[in-house]
């Protein structure tokens, strides 16, 4: 198995590429932190279109976090991946614990990523929706939702990686999808970049400042 991407830079700059042709004035790039900003960034910059965040936390199994069973978003959106909740035997009372931490870190990792800033306004603009790669679809899934509800026109979802059925995992969430590389067998996410550290919450601020 051999890596696709040397970091996240390189991995943004090639997606920049796949989404070219949506440069324009009715653009808005929006990152999922931690790990899609960086990626998400490279993209804003070739596409020349303003970037913010969307507010998404992973739901991860109690025993193994990196395993998404699910996903929060700003304003109630709430994702559940009822197979991988199966597999991974979490109870809906461990599930409700993860939930309620989690739900308190979007709080303040939001009010310090935006610092006052107010979000971007979607409604009637083509909002790509960047993230590192996608593995179970749930952060995803959440990302989309939010920003349908935030009045977004187009929602492109966009990403380096992703396994070749991803399309059909995430059903009608976006409008179009993009991904630069679709390789298989696919495990997780990280398989792909030569470089994968843990994307800070000042490298999220440094992106959007």
């Amino acid at each position: 198995m051999t890596a696709i991407f040397e970091d996240r830079v390189d991995a943004g700059r090639r997606l920049a590429k796949a989404v070219l042709r949506y440069r324009g004035d009715a653009t808005i790039v929006l990152g999922l932190p931690r790990g899609g900003v960086p990626v998400a960034r490279q993209v804003a910059d070739l596409l020349g279109a303003p970037l913010d965040v969307v507010g998404i936390r992973k739901l991860g199994s109690p025993r193994h976090p990196e395993f998404a069973v699910g996903a929060i978003g700003e304003d109630g959106v709430r994702v559940v991946a009822p197979d991988a909740l199966s597999s991974m035997r979490v109870s809906e009372a461990e599930l409700a614990q993860v939930e309620q931490r989690e739900r308190a870190e979007l709080a303040r990792q939001m009010a310090r990523f935006r610092a006052g800033r107010p979000r971007l306004d979607l409604a009637g603009k083509t909002a790509i929706v960047v993230d590192d790669g996608v593995a179970t679809g749930a952060t995803a899934t959440a990302a989309c939702r939010a920003v349908r509800q935030l009045g977004a026109e187009q929602i492109v979802l966009a990403v380096p990686v992703a396994p070749p059925d991803w399309v059909d995992t995430l059903a009608q969430e976006a409008d179009v999808y993009v991904a630069v590389a679709t390789p298989h067998p696919f495990w997780a996410v990280g398989e792909w970049y030569v470089r994968f550290g843990q994307t800070t919450d000042d490298e999220v601020i440094a992106c959007l400042d």
